[in-house]
């Protein structure tokens, strides 16, 4: 397999990778063959997963622009994948000039291709860093540099959670994270469930199954374990929803039934 100028030597190109997936499932070109390849297996079970992802992108693009309007201008988006049309940055500092936004994933595409998106914009910067870790993260020059933890953040951790295995302790690191933050900051979350999902529950186990296989397993969790991540947060209204209920900008109704698959919500620390 010929490596693409634009990939890092130090990437394995035979291992397909969770974020150059969903690069592939938003119609991105960043990915290979081997992650296409996932994709479409995955696909033969849950054929709605672009659907899925479209909505995820969606949900956060209104959810960063509702911050905005409550007046948080500083961002850090954990688990935040290779830049796509509509990336954070773009959103919150199209709303507000003063936008400072640090995106953070440990994926070394995601990192290379935030770098060069970012370049030249002094109000944006990348951490390669793992959600698992928290203090590497906060304690990164480019935190240190953009967000005052003194004032309200909104921590974005959307179609992240998912990937984290209960023996890694998501619950703790959420609220690590969650206890460095002033009060007044935001929780912005979507995580995969069986529920919502417009098929049974045996066949998209065939989808968990294929992200088992690449070593990347996929954790649906329920409604209720979902909600735990928001312990210490008042949920915004109307709370913990399908993705297409949270304060949408078109009727509900009109969503393809895939994109009703998991949960999204916001909460605001008190």
């Amino acid at each position: 397999m010929e490596r693409p100028a634009w990939a890092p030597r130090s990437i394995d190109i035979s291992v397909p990778s969770v974020s150059r997936i969903y690069d592939y499932y938003l119609g991105g070109s960043h990915n290979f063959e081997v992650d296409r390849e996932a994709a479409r297996k995955a696909m033969e079970f849950m054929p709605g997963l672009p659907k899925i992802m479209q909505a995820n992108r969606a949900f956060m693009r209104r959810a960063v622009r509702f911050a905005v309007d409550e007046g948080i201008t500083q961002f850090l988006d954990i688990g935040s994948g290779i830049p796509t049309f509509g990336n954070v940055h773009e959103v919150a500092q199209k709303a507000s000039a003063d936008a400072h936004v640090v995106y953070v994933d440990h994926d070394p595409v995601a990192v290379a291709h935030s770098e060069a998106v970012l370049a030249g914009n002094a109000g944006t910067d990348v951490v390669a860093a793992d959600l698992r870790k928290p203090q590497e993260i906060l304690r990164s020059s480019a935190v240190e540099r953009l967000i005052d933890l003194n004032r309200p953040v909104a921590l974005l951790l959307v179609a992240i959670l998912h990937f984290v295995e209960d023996e890694d302790d998501p619950y703790g690191a959420v609220a690590e994270l969650r206890d460095a933050l002033a009060p007044g900051s935001m929780l912005v979350l979507t995580h995969a469930s069986y529920e919502g999902i417009p098929l049974p529950e045996e066949r998209a186990k065939g989808t968990v199954d294929v992200y088992k296989d690449i070593r990347n397993p996929l954790i649906m969790r329920s409604r209720d374990e979902i909600a735990r991540f928001f312990e210490g947060y008042d949920m915004v209204e109307p709370g913990l929803v399908a993705m297409p209920h949270w304060r949408p900008d078109t009727a509900p109704e009109d969503e393809d039934p895939y994109a009703f698959s998991g949960f999204a919500g916001v909460g605001r620390k008190a």
